[in-house]
């Protein structure tokens, strides 16, 4: 996720503006008052040089976000993707859920789900996502795994 969220401005008092690569936002998250010094502890991070720059783990393995409660709309949407489909802009489209829920997040992308959804009936899951990707990259988006 540190390819995804970018602290763009550090202003101080644990509160940070943050990019986000994936849906060109930006946003303003502080870290949880209750989280400061599982935040200064950057020691759980030692062997993950791409993790989200708010993630920790405690002592017990358990890993936390340290700016919940202000954290960014695609960490609150987010939800276990398979897949996430951008536009030519890197701006998000839609997204690939669970097994093969499909979301889109424009009219666009959700005209091209349904002229592609009959061509996916009967294929394996992996065949159904190289055959999803194939035709979204052809259609100009940008799909990652």
């Amino acid at each position: 996720m540190r390819l995804v969220h970018v602290i763009t401005e550090d202003r101080g008092d644990y509160t940070f503006v943050v990019y986000n690569y994936y849906s060109g936002d930006v946003k303003e998250v502080r870290v949880d008052v209750d989280k400061y010094a599982l935040y200064e502890d950057r020691s759980s991070l030692a062997g993950l040089p791409d993790a989200c720059p708010f993630l920790r783990f405690d002592t017990e393995g358990k890993a936390w976000c340290t700016v919940h409660l202000t954290r960014p709309d695609i960490c609150r949407d987010y939800c276990c993707w398979r897949l996430l489909i951008s536009d030519s802009n890197g701006k998000r489209a839609g997204r690939v859920l669970y097994q093969r829920t499909f979301l889109a997040d424009n009219d666009e992308l959700k005209d091209l789900w349904e002229q592609m959804k009959p061509t996916l009936k009967g294929l394996s899951d992996s065949e159904w996502d190289r055959a999803v990707i194939r035709h979204l990259t052809a259609a100009g988006y940008r799909v990652r795994e």
